[in-house]
């Protein structure tokens, strides 16, 4: 059996249900390659009660999980909910066809948690991604769909690659902003969200370079706001 299990968006989102799923496990893996987490995996550990093995990309998109759950009961952690990413629905999918008993335990998303900022959640179009810049490589196609949404007068909800802090990510989208020809006055910057330390930020790019913000975080880009949308973001952003 593999059970794929969404952890929400802090430690300790995990249902009692959730737990006896994973007691049953006799081995604990955590996706650990798409999200900064906003705990460490020790303090993971200790909620769950077990050692947990983070695996890399290729871990999970290969045959290792499939194999391992046709011999014994094991379970995937996935920060958020378990099938937000493209690549856990394949895993789902390759066990299916290797005839492997799955089950899917759901939780809060990112795309919950930004409801927090005001903005009517039917009102977003398409998710989109920002890579980290490297060398020779530059991408701004996730601009291409923030331009799409907008034209249908949709919200765009831009996730960050892992490890890319915010200044960067800010310096990114300005200058690919440019590039297309596109003016951004104001984004909006949820970070932490679900936990503690969460943090909502509705600034222009300059000013929320000097921010202090920690990851996990996410921007949004809002379109056209209905006038209790602008009110209930202001109220979200000055006080959280």
């Amino acid at each position: 059996m593999l059970y794929l299990i969404g952890l929400g968006l802090n430690k300790e989102g995990l249902t009692k249900e959730t737990a006896s799923f994973i007691d049953k496990c006799k081995k604990v893996y955590l996706e650990g390659y798409t999200v900064d987490f906003p705990y460490t995996l020790s303090e993971l550990e200790q909620v769950v009660g077990k050692n947990i093995v983070s695996l890399k990309r290729e871990d999970v998109e290969g045959d290792k999980l499939v194999k391992e759950a046709g011999k014994e009961d094991i379970c995937l952690l996935v920060y958020g909910s378990p099938l937000f990413a493209t690549t856990h629905t394949s895993l789902i999918m390759d066990a299916k066809k290797a005839g492997i008993e799955t089950k899917i335990i759901y939780n809060a998303s990112i795309f919950d948690a930004i409801a927090e900022t005001g903005l009517q959640l039917y009102k977003f179009g398409k998710i989109t991604s920002m890579p980290a810049w490297k060398k020779n490589y530059f991408p701004d196609s996730f601009l291409d769909i923030v331009k799409e949404n907008l034209s249908i007068k949709a919200h765009s909800l831009i996730l960050t690659d892992i490890g890319l802090n915010l200044r960067d990510a800010l310096s990114q989208l300005e200058i690919s902003a440019k590039n297309k020809n596109m003016k951004i006055e104001k984004i909006i910057v949820c970070s932490q969200m679900g936990t503690e330390n969460k943090k909502i930020f509705y600034d222009t790019l300059e000013n929320l370079k000097k921010k202090d913000v920690k990851m996990p975080f996410c921007l949004i880009l809002a379109s056209e706001m209905h006038f209790l949308e602008k009110e209930a973001l202001l109220s979200a952003s000055k006080f959280i």
